[in-house]
């Protein structure tokens, strides 16, 4: 009979807990709560935690939830600041040799966007920046192009902000889908992404406030890319010449991303119509690896 008089320690709390989860049915949902519940306690016992500390966790949290909406996800806010979204996107998308790395998606991606001409434009409202021509080809790890596949971007406006966060923008500025010619090629005008922050005004900029870190973003361009037969990747194409590329909000820049936006006159061929300022062009190709291509 146990010793009703010996205080209960740390480790058999921990040991208690860790064993409630052990009839769960499913092995990996099984092993992913006993091994959070190890993590958590360890992290707990190593800090030494108090209850207050415990508290204020928990109302952060709590107004972490409170702060979501459709057109929010604090959450995302919360995992991309804490380096957990890039992690996850490592682990998850390991990227074979050659082929374009992937990024973190990030809360403001809107599936369905307008299938539109190779070629159009995604802006639809003027004033959401200066015009920039995007172009391309889709490759696979052997160089051989990739015909139709499917291109997904989507970007920031001149103020700052997506589609999803502003009003007053259409739904569909600044959002696209394209696919590439026979020769897998793709062409797109778009406008130049500016550095923006990412929302500061709920509980994670204040965290990010209260530690000396920024909000900000570098400039970049959205782009998903997928094919039949070759694993889809979800990147960024980032502007070189941001200053935020060396201490990204959200960790997401990866050097082989990085691309120039070359500036043009405006009586250069090739300049928009009407267009009477500087505009660019970028010119990225993507690569994708073939399913199967797994990296050990």
């Amino acid at each position: 009979m146990a010793d009703d008089r010996r205080p209960v320690g740390p480790g058999e709390i921990t040991r208690a807990a860790r064993a409630s989860f052990a009839g769960a049915p499913d092995e990996r949902q099984r092993f992913l709560l006993q091994r959070l519940v190890e993590c958590l306690h360890g992290y707990a016992s190593d800090v030494g935690l108090t209850r207050a500390e415990w508290e204020a966790a928990v109302a952060f949290l709590t107004e972490t939830g409170q702060t979501c909406s459709e057109r929010r996800q604090e959450f995302i806010l919360l995992s991309d600041t804490l380096g957990l979204s890039m992690l996850v996107d490592a682990l998850d998308h390991p990227s074979p040799t050659g082929a374009t790395e992937s990024t973190v998606l990030g809360p403001f991606h809107v599936a369905g966007a307008p299938l539109r001409p190779m070629g159009s434009s995604t802006v639809e409202q003027d004033g959401s920046g200066e015009p920039a021509w995007v172009t391309g080809t889709v490759r696979g790890t052997d160089g051989r192009p990739v015909a139709g596949a499917l291109l997904d971007v989507w970007q920031n406006a001149a103020n700052r902000l997506y589609a999803v966060q502003d009003a007053a923008q259409p739904p569909g500025n600044l959002r696209g889908r394209f696919r590439t010619g026979t020769d897998g090629t793709f062409a797109f005008w778009s406008v130049r992404p500016v550095d923006y922050p990412i929302p500061d005004d709920g509980p994670v900029g204040r965290l990010l406030a209260a530690t000396g870190r920024h909000p900000w973003r570098p400039a970049h361009l959205h782009v998903m890319v997928s094919a039949p037969g070759y694993r889809p990747v979800a990147t960024h194409f980032f502007d070189r010449a941001s200053p935020y590329l060396d201490s990204d909000a959200v960790f997401g820049v990866k050097p082989s991303l990085v691309a120039d936006f070359v500036p043009h006159a405006p009586a250069e061929p090739g300049a928009p119509p009407g267009w009477e300022g500087t505009w660019y062009s970028l010119e990225k190709d993507v690569v994708l690896a073939p399913l199967g291509d797994e990296v050990g």
